[in-house]
């Protein structure tokens, strides 16, 4: 099949989004598929990746991840399916008015509800009410990653009406990149590390576009801590424009030494910095977290984690980590403590996350299971 994923960012940019629609199409063209992704960008950057192209459409104007791409139709001649990574303001809209005229067999991946405060907030349930329904209705098949998510989702009451239309596809982790393995030396040394040291991770984005990450609440975590865990070290991987105001804050909490922002991290090597952990924490503070792709690559890597009680992310602790309150700092702090006072079963919650990944978080094995839907969508 000829196939084109449309989606608002992608590699090299940090997003769990992106990463999803990288990992799908690799396995599609392993499958014997023709691939081909648009998303906005420069053209001049336009380029074949792993056996699939991957081609930058001008946007006319853009906002953060929100960009007005009206050429990004003119590109979908010739495609058997179209997959539309939701959501993609600017492009989905634009997209799905096409849609109406040129009719082709479209699978959406409901990655996530908008949410944020203020104005940005009212703009994104705006949306919501006018093009939720839309997308639904345009759809063959709308892909889900956890059942958890959707039944407490801004399309959950279509979900109701019409359970056919709907399927979880969970996210994978590619096993032969993430792996356990010994803690690097060099990345120990330069980060002022050892073995004595327990280290915390977490992995996201810093800019505004990743704002309910929780980096804020959990440096807030490490404050309250420093005293009964003076061993305790934060490494928080990821860069953005807000990267300046959570340094500031681990100075004025008196912290600094106890938390090591280490920028934006190659993919190659963060298999490099997950190993260098004891635990990976990932604290997100609204529904915009819907899974937590960078939890499973730590769980791919033996790791113990601790996760939001939130629809999505809760779901992939089964026995190999803890649960904490939604943006509760006292119950966060605690939690951390208590992950660390037991070494025997910090070591098993890391076996367990291993097991869990390889029995249902398989790429290859997930893929499988989307070729199916694109097959039946396209009555093939």
């Amino acid at each position: 099949m000829k196939i084109a994923h449309l989606v608002s960012t992608f590699p090299p940019y940090q997003g769990g989004m992106g990463n999803v629609c990288l990992a799908q199409v690799k396995e599609l063209v392993k499958l014997g598929h023709q691939v081909s992704v648009f998303v906005p960008g420069n053209p001049e950057e336009n380029r074949g990746k792993d056996g699939f192209l991957v081609k930058y459409v001008k946007p006319w104007f853009g906002c953060g991840n929100a960009a007005f791409v009206p050429g990004i139709v003119r590109e979908l001649k010739g495609f058997d399916l179209i997959h539309l990574h939701w959501p993609f303001l600017g492009g989905a809209e634009i997209f799905l008015f096409w849609h109406l005229f040129k009719k082709k067999p479209l699978v959406v991946q409901y990655h996530m509800d908008l949410i944020a405060p203020g104005i940005r907030g009212l703009i994104f349930k705006l949306n919501s009410f006018l093009f939720n329904p839309f997308f639904i209705k345009r759809a063959d098949r709308v892909l889900v990653s956890s059942l958890d998510y959707l039944k407490s989702s801004n399309i959950k009451r279509y979900w109701l009406k019409n359970k056919g239309k709907f399927v979880v596809s969970p996210f994978g982790v590619c096993q032969q990149r993430f792996h356990p393995q010994e803690k690097n030396r060099g990345l120990l040394s330069r980060y002022g590390l050892d073995e004595n040291h327990q280290v915390v991770l977490s992995v996201g984005g810093l800019d505004k576009a990743h704002y309910f990450k929780g980096a804020g609440l959990l440096i807030r975590a490490m404050a309250g801590l420093k005293n009964e865990m003076p061993d305790l070290r934060l490494v928080l991987a990821g860069e953005g424009d807000l990267r300046l105001e959570y340094e500031k804050l681990s100075e004025d909490l008196k912290v600094k030494g106890n938390v090591v922002f280490v920028g934006k991290v190659e993919d190659e090597r963060l298999p490099d910095y997950y190993n260098l952990s004891d635990v990976f924490v990932f604290p997100s503070i609204t529904r915009s977290e819907a899974f937590g792709l960078v939890s499973l690559e730590a769980m791919a890597c033996a790791k113990p984690v601790i996760v939001s009680d939130l629809p999505g992310p809760r779901t992939l602790v089964e026995g190999n980590g803890l649960v904490v309150k939604v943006n509760d700092l006292g119950d966060l702090g605690e939690k951390i403590r208590l992950i660390f006072n037991n070494k025997t079963r910090l070591k098993e919650f890391g076996e367990k996350s291993l097991k869990l990944v390889k029995e249902k978080y398989n790429w290859p094995a997930i893929v499988k299971e989307i070729e199916k839907i694109y097959v039946q969508a396209a009555g093939l």
